[in-house]
């Protein structure tokens, strides 16, 4: 129960220096491409927000669907397309297929992984899990198929609130992972008997106390909204603390005009769209503690490109596959979230300390 090594962790300036960059000539034949591609495969693109603009806008524009893990998990369930493209990390993928086995999954990298999946190997979870046999298990998505395979919950930050709530009111006794910082702040909201993994998201931990105090000393009328895979002492500071859907909407349902915002810059894409008069800030990641490997957007993220996107659908590599037996088990904890959010009007995390 270590967590990632730093030596682990692809830098994102690395990455993105290393990404291939376009004229705008390129950049529109190689669109156009994508789109014909997508449309001769009967293929539909779903893009996490964390992705590059370029391919949130080709989903957009394709009929494909940009937005969070969950909205992601139910968008490419209910389409009747025969090839899901997925633009985001490996464990997106891989809950595309356990939903949807029917169907080819493909990603733009196979190589995208996520810190908070590493962090969380399965025979090491399992042997945790049975020494605490009286615990509902509950993981967030950011695990592999095998980890969801041997948990009783599946979870998103969109509707982790409400299971655990739920949970809480029939008198169980929580064991989560693999975020740390997420089930902390869950645990508090709750008051729920929460035993926690030790995982953190590389991004969000690298939000700093002491510098988003003096970020909010230079913008003072801004509101802070804050993803809660951050730490505690950043989340104590936000107006509004939720998923990505949640502090997306902040922007566009509040009157202020500025916002700090501490989660994966690549969210700015969409609230731009969705609050395109407001001010938008990003929450530091210096200070004390800090390395700035992720500077704010996921290196794992990053891999994801226009060029790799084309290229899968060239040539119908990088599909995912998962083990029959494992996808059933994963199936079932799954399932179980997306009937409960069928239910339920979802909170989204949707705290607010305004």
């Amino acid at each position: 129960m270590q967590p990632v090594p730093l030596k682990d962790i692809p830098i994102t300036a690395d990455i993105e220096s290393r990404s291939p960059h376009y004229t705008a000539d390129e950049k529109s034949n190689l669109i156009s491409r994508i789109k014909k591609l997508l449309q001769e495969q009967e293929a539909v693109l779903v893009a996490h927000y964390y992705t590059a603009a370029d391919l949130q806008m080709v989903a957009d524009e394709t009929g494909g669907h940009v937005s969070d893990s969950l909205d992601m998990a139910r968008f490419g369930n209910e389409h009747p397309a025969k090839t899901i493209v997925v633009a985001g990390v490996r464990f997106m993928g891989e809950t595309a297929k356990i939903l949807n086995p029917e169907k080819r999954v493909l990603m733009p990298t196979l190589e995208a992984t996520c810190s908070l999946d590493i962090s969380c190997p399965a025979e090491e979870f399992k042997a945790f899990c049975k020494k605490h046999p009286d615990r509902t298990v509950v993981v967030y998505a950011n695990t592999s198929a095998e980890v969801k395979a041997i948990s009783d919950w599946v979870v998103t930050s969109g509707i982790a609130l409400d299971v655990v709530n739920h949970l809480h009111e029939k008198g169980e006794k929580i064991l989560w992972a693999p975020d740390k910082h997420l089930g902390r702040y869950i645990q508090k909201v709750t008051n729920a008997d929460i035993l926690l993994w030790p995982g953190i998201c590389v991004v969000h931990d690298e939000f700093k106390e002491r510098a988003l105090r003096q970020l909010i000393d230079l913008h003072p009328e801004a509101k802070v909204l804050v993803h809660p895979e951050s730490p505690e002492k950043v989340i104590e500071l936000a107006h509004v603390v939720g998923s990505t859907t949640r502090l997306i909407k902040a922007t566009k349902e509040l009157p202020d005009k500025e916002f700090i915002v501490a989660t994966d810059k690549g969210i700015f894409y969409k609230m731009k769209q969705a609050a395109p008069d407001k001010i938008l800030i990003e929450s530091p990641t210096v200070g004390e503690g800090a390395t700035c490997r992720s500077c704010a957007h996921c290196p794992w993220m990053a891999m994801n490109n226009l060029q790799n996107l084309a290229y899968v659908l060239e040539t119908g590599e990088n599909e995912i596959h998962v083990d029959e037996a494992v996808r059933k088990e994963a199936l079932r904890a799954t399932q179980r979230m997306l009937d409960f959010a069928k239910k339920q009007t979802v909170n989204v995390l949707g705290q607010s300390n305004a």
